[in-house]
């Protein structure tokens, strides 16, 4: 289909794709927290570090109201980079297709209606464990539950996170499951050697084999709340992981809780698939056996350098940003230059 590639078990992404065409979506974003995120040099989201706690309630406010409620401007990079939110909201406004906003975690509320899974934001993973167990089992519990009310009311749930610092901790939580797995970053220059670190100090605060334990220590709330939702929701609908990084992460945990392989499928832009710093599809073939599904924005073609730069290696992806163009592109059959189109119309409205 033109605009998606499918990386992976191309037979089953094929099919997969096909059972979609002009189905109905439902778009879902998960927004949390982890104080990990505030050891400097991790993240580029968000254009000061004291705002770091604001990026992912603007994030949601932003691909509602387009503008932010939290802050006065959209969640950018110091240098005035957009969030990957701008693609979001394009896409699914192209296709109408509704979205909802759970909390799981975030230091701010967002002020819009959400579902709140009413758990607090994760630790910093080199001090201590990023959620106390009885949170971790509650995440998710409540997990289960929202995506299996959610998948009762669609054809195909698509998945999307934002959360500072979480290719760091979906990094912890695969290296502790024994995923052979280097991650992507929010910058053109992976700060590789940092996040190395980070993971070998917080590794030697496990001393157990259970996955539980292990995604509950090293982790952070997004990653137990979506690896339930998927658990529940493949059982009712299909359901696109719309993510890099830290949907290899989620998968990687999820695995123990289980879920119906057939009716998944990991989405993300091409630019984390083809980031050298990291070894995104590899991770997933690890992981298990279900589709990449992969879509180029093309915003290498862009002349706004605002644009441009997410194919320089800024941000790269976020906020469900490749797994809802491809939803988009599967339920309208939009070609990928019309898109383009209208993702440089729509930062041609904020920024002028």
């Amino acid at each position: 289909m033109e605009g998606i590639k499918v990386c992976g078990n191309t037979k089953i992404g094929e099919t997969f794709l096909n059972s979609l065409e002009h189905k109905n979506f439902l778009f879902s974003l998960v927004i949390s927290y982890t104080q990990t995120c505030e050891i400097p040099g991790i993240t580029f989201a968000g254009s000061d570090p004291s705002l770091l706690k604001y990026t992912s309630p603007a994030d949601a406010e932003f691909l509602h109201y387009g503008y932010c409620k939290s802050i006065q401007d959209i969640p950018m990079t110091p240098d005035g980079k957009p969030t990957p939110a701008l693609l979001t909201k394009v896409a699914l406004e192209s296709a109408s297709i509704p979205h909802v906003v759970i909390n799981a975690g975030s230091k701010i509320k967002p002020q819009l209606p959400y579902i709140d899974a009413q758990l607090p934001a994760g630790k910093n993973i080199t001090q201590d464990p990023a959620m106390i167990e009885s949170d971790f089992l509650k995440a998710i519990d409540y997990g289960r539950i929202i995506g299996r009310t959610l998948s009762s009311v669609t054809d195909c749930l698509v998945i999307g996170e934002s959360i500072p610092g979480g290719t760091t901790t979906a990094l912890a939580v695969m290296r502790g499951l024994g995923i052979d797995a280097k991650v992507s970053s929010s910058m053109p220059q992976n700060p590789v050697d940092l996040k190395e670190g980070i993971v070998s100090k917080a590794l030697k605060n496990i001393d157990s084999k259970d996955p539980f334990a292990i995604a509950a220590t090293l982790g952070d709330p997004m990653i137990p709340v979506v690896a339930g939702m998927v658990s529940a929701a493949s059982e009712v609908s299909k359901v696109i992981l719309a993510g890099g990084t830290q949907m290899a992460g989620v998968l990687s945990f999820g695995r123990s809780l289980g879920f119906k392989k057939e009716n998944l499928a990991i989405g993300a832009t091409s630019y984390v698939a083809n980031d050298e710093s990291a070894n995104f599809v590899d991770s997933i073939r690890q992981i298990a056996d279900i589709p990449v599904l992969i879509t180029d924005p093309m915003l290498d073609r862009s002349k706004i350098g605002g644009l441009r730069a997410f194919s320089e290696g800024f941000a790269k992806e976020g906020v469900g940003a490749g797994g809802s163009m491809i939803a988009s592109t599967l339920k309208t059959r939009i070609t990928p230059d019309k898109l383009f189109d209208l993702i440089e119309k729509e930062y041609l409205r904020i920024f002028t």
